[in-house]
């Protein structure tokens, strides 16, 4: 039983079968803040995020490489090409990029091997 008048008595027949809602705790305003019935941050939500902020990415690339036509001449060794401005400072960051995860990657294998040795000599 409680001793609040405004709050009607359960009757057990009615209650669903997993029972009833846990009371809140703390004050009002932590409740109203965090609600247990918030959906939580999914990967689909993440996957929906990704492509939102890849397509602006696009978009600005886009705009940028529209804006640089002006056409320049790469010399790289032995080899001349003529290319657009914009599409060549996105080649070359294309590129960098690559780089980068050639070495990353090198690195990581390093030390996975390096783990994987001190993981073994351990047994």
């Amino acid at each position: 039983m409680t001793s609040d008048p405004a709050r009607p008595v359960p009757d057990p027949a009615k209650e669903p079968s997993r029972g009833t809602p846990p009371e809140p705790t703390g004050t009002a305003g932590e409740y109203m803040l965090r609600p247990e019935s918030a959906v939580k941050f999914t990967r689909a939500a993440a996957l929906w995020a990704a492509l939102i902020t890849g397509f602006v990415i696009l978009i600005v690339l886009l705009v940028f490489i529209m804006q640089n036509t002006d056409t320049t001449t790469i010399h790289f060794m032995v080899w001349k090409w003529n290319l657009p401005v914009g599409v060549a400072i996105l080649l070359a960051a294309v590129c960098g990029g690559l780089l980068a995860v050639a070495i990353g990657t090198a690195r990581m294998v390093q030390l996975r091997r390096a783990a994987k040795k001190n993981y073994s000599s351990r047994s």
